[in-house]
């Protein structure tokens, strides 16, 4: 069973956000919905998500896998990860498995806990991390969001910007893809506090 959907991260002024879309839908048969209320993006500190999509149980899997790493990591260290060395946990922990390799793809979006700068970037099933300053996705809806990201996407955009940007772009990409859909949560991340927003797309 497949994860469909995508993940959708976006960097602003002092900002950051995150997306997904809520569609769990079976590879097996193209186009079939499953469930209209799936999560991908998870919260794994007090400013950095990470979204996860692919099959559904390594998913499940490597979010487990990543809460027990992270646990050891922050007892041992007695601190908060940052995002760059939550990013190279989990590259490594794809990577181990490269030549059986969990189908997941994975984005992080974070403010960096001391200098608040945004920070987000892509990681492939083999663990390959892209790092970018702009945009990063993942998920079966890429050349879409692509397209949509470089139209409506520029630098320096403020909270309320981004996330009418972010939300212009999901509504667009997943009216071209049938695997993508069913509801869209937003998460803006900002230097004093987290909003979270439910916009309504295609429901088929």
């Amino acid at each position: 069973m497949s994860i469909d959907g995508c993940v959708l991260a976006m960097q602003g002024n002092g900002c950051v956000a995150i997306a997904t879309d809520h569609r769990l839908g079976c590879a097996s048969s193209f186009g079939q919905r499953i469930a209209g209320d799936f999560k991908k993006v998870f919260k794994v500190g007090p400013r950095m998500f990470v979204g996860l999509t692919g099959f559904l149980a390594d998913v499940n899997t490597v979010w487990d896998r990543l809460r027990y790493r992270q646990n050891l990591y922050e007892i041992k260290e007695n601190c908060e990860m940052s995002p760059e060395a939550f990013t190279t946990m989990l590259s490594n922990l794809l990577y181990e498995y490269r030549f059986g390799p969990y189908h997941v793809q994975a984005v992080v979006a974070a403010l960096n806990a001391c200098s608040l700068q945004p920070y987000i970037c892509s990681i492939d099933l083999i663990g390959a991390p892209t790092k970018k300053d702009s945009f990063v996705f993942c998920g079966n809806c890429d050349k879409q969001m692509q397209g949509m990201c470089e139209t409506l996407w520029t630098p320096n955009l403020e909270p309320e910007e981004l996330f009418v940007t972010m939300s212009q772009t999901l509504t667009h990409a997943f009216d071209r893809n049938i695997t993508s859909g069913s509801g869209a949560t937003v998460y803006l991340i900002e230097g004093d506090k987290i909003m979270e927003r439910v916009i309504d797309v295609r429901m088929d």
